[in-house]
């Protein structure tokens, strides 16, 4: 399934000393500063050119899709901001400015640390209304200022940790008092060991979950940018939105190749509760049986396999379609929305069915599903939080903007779902005085993300029967999607309760005998390293644990002290 389109660039490193050893007893600092050296060994297996930044090549989609997510997702997220959004970013403009290529290469050869700061405190997705300001100076130089607290870029990574860094940090551009719309600069933020003068960077606490990151927030305070470090023109833009969606152009790139990262996540669910469940047995001693024999252990690693296979399929439709410079940009923009979003619905369907199907174990980070849940959730957020891109999309939608390709399948339950939604939602705008009204604000926003989804589904559905994935995957994945609105189904497609059983139940029997093929078709085990999954590693965990011994005693019952082995005293108070 995996290695025949995406070669495994990092076979190499997982027993390698930088990620074989066991870090769940290191210290949170110490895991952090490792996911530094680890994104650095990730990368330069890819030996990336700026060309393959600009051009989206193949091996740029294929480190997107590498498993090595699954050993430390925060060595991913540093990844893709120092190669995507922070040297990618430059890397445009250096066609036109040669002096910038040398410091490319120095961010795609991981001599220096690379960050990408647009996102503020006290604005979020409001983009628009960031205040960073660089204001010109008459000697041609900038002043780099983050004006109120609000303004503080919040989550990159900015505190030193051993390598220069610099970043691309989107400002309002101010010349003789006037604002010239939004820019990005190039701004050193640090040696590797102290923060450059005016910069300040406070350390966010660990996020719960996922691989220890050193989120933080940062402020400019009178920091001093040469002219160059300006990235594009200081003439005001004639257009000042579509100037903003034209310098952060990296962040649609970045919605696309982080939903790309789910496919591994859902590739290593399925194994992890395939190998687990066939390990864990119950019954006597002489007759054993392994979990997986339950259908109720089989629903989710069946639906996770099923998912992994039709989400693969969507995935090459959408890099294709996504590269396609011929269709309108904002096509394109929409299909990046549409993967991501369904690409972290199946996701997150997947740890939470399956983690759960492996009891306490499932719990723990070692295990990988908790840890990669979390992960996921921070995906969802970055480079387009997915509620946030299918507001924009259905609307835009709706009001006739655009239109995505349409189904290949018309008459498929998928695309007939999408229809049905899509007419359903229509109606009510075209009620509604302004599209900006309170009726919208109540009536279609709340549907926005799944109407994405359904357009999702029908997506994968078409791109996996064009592309010739086996039949009782597909129509596993339809029976998935179904109990996504059973309601609708039962209601405009004639496909009530027991029908939709009799699907699902139909599909599972068929998939059910090649889960083993598949799941080894799907080649991640060797990132895959929660012990759960045999017994040999188990005993190597097990011998790996702290270990607590002794020769203390300790009275499990105190001496009597009165008949009844109280006071009386006490007996009385309680009365």
């Amino acid at each position: 399934m995996s290695s025949e389109n995406y070669p495994r660039r990092t076979l190499h490193l997982p027993h390698s000393p930088l990620f074989a050893t066991p870090v769940h007893y290191m210290d949170h600092n110490d895991r952090a500063q490792l996911s530094y050296e680890k994104a650095k060994a990730i990368g330069l297996s890819y030996d990336m050119t700026i060309d393959d930044v600009l051009s989206l090549s193949p091996k740029f989609w294929q480190l997107h899709n590498d498993p090595a997510v699954l050993l430390d997702g925060g060595s991913i997220t540093l990844l893709t901001i120092q190669y995507n959004l922070c040297a990618g970013t430059i890397a445009r403009y250096a066609k036109r400015r040669p002096e910038l290529i040398p410091l490319v290469e120095d961010l795609l050869h991981y001599r220096k640390h690379g960050q990408y700061m647009m996102t503020e405190l006290g604005h979020g997705l409001d983009i628009g209304n960031i205040e960073t300001t660089a204001t010109l100076l008459p000697s041609g130089e900038f002043i780099l200022n983050s004006p109120t607290p609000a303004a503080a870029k919040f989550m990159p990574p900015t505190v030193p940790a051993g390598l220069p860094c610099v970043a691309v940090v989107f400002a309002k551009l101010i010349v003789n008092g006037d604002d010239r719309g939004h820019r990005p600069f190039v701004v050193p933020l640090n040696d590797g060991k102290q923060m450059c003068t005016g910069v300040q960077s406070r350390l966010l606490p660990y996020r719960g979950g996922p691989h220890p990151l050193t989120h933080s927030m940062t402020t400019f305070h009178n920091v001093r940018l040469p002219r160059g470090a300006l990235l594009g023109s200081l003439e005001k833009p004639a257009d000042m939105h579509a100037n903003l969606m034209d310098i952060i152009h990296r962040i649609t790139i970045g919605t696309l190749a982080l939903g790309c990262l789910a496919l591994p996540f859902m590739q290593c669910y399925a194994t992890i509760g395939t190998l687990y469940s066939l390990r864990r047995t119950i019954g006597s001693p002489t007759k054993r049986t392994p979990i997986l024999t339950f259908r109720t252990q089989q629903a989710p690693i069946l639906a996770a396999a099923a998912n992994a296979y039709v989400m693969q399929a969507l995935q090459r439709w959408a890099i294709e379609t996504f590269c396609d410079t011929r269709l309108d940009g904002r096509v394109r923009h929409g299909v990046a929305a549409i993967f991501k979003g369904v690409m972290v619905q199946h996701s997150q369907q997947g740890a939470l069915g399956v983690s759960e199907r492996c009891g306490a174990q499932g719990l723990f980070a070692h295990n990988q599903m908790s840890c990669l849940h979390n992960e996921m959730r921070g995906i969802a957020i970055a480079e387009g939080d997915v509620l946030g891109l299918a507001i924009r999309l259905v609307n835009e939608l709706l009001l006739g903007r655009y239109t995505m390709p349409p189904t290949t399948n018309p008459d498929s339950l998928l695309a007939r779902h999408e229809a049905g939604l899509f007419a359903e939602l229509r109606d009510i705008i075209k009620g509604v005085p302004h599209h900006r009204s309170a009726e919208v604000n109540r009536l279609i926003l709340p549907h926005c993300q799944p109407m994405m989804e359904a357009i999702g589904h029908r997506m994968a559905y078409d791109a996996a029967v064009a592309q010739g994935v086996r039949p009782a995957l597909v129509e596993l994945y339809v029976a998935n999607v179904v109990t996504l609105d059973a309601a609708w189904y039962a209601e405009h497609a004639g496909l009530g309760k027991a029908a939709q059983h009799a699907l699902a139940t139909r599909a599972m029997d068929a998939v059910l005998p090649v889960l083993g093929e598949l799941v080894k078709e799907m080649d991640v085990f060797a990132y895959v390293n929660a012990p759960i999954v045999s017994d040999e590693r188990w005993g190597e965990f097990v011998d790996g644990l702290k270990t607590f011994e002794g020769n203390a005693r300790v009275e499990a019952f105190s001496e009597p002290r009165g008949a009844l082995g109280v006071h009386p005293e006490m007996v009385r108070s309680h009365l």
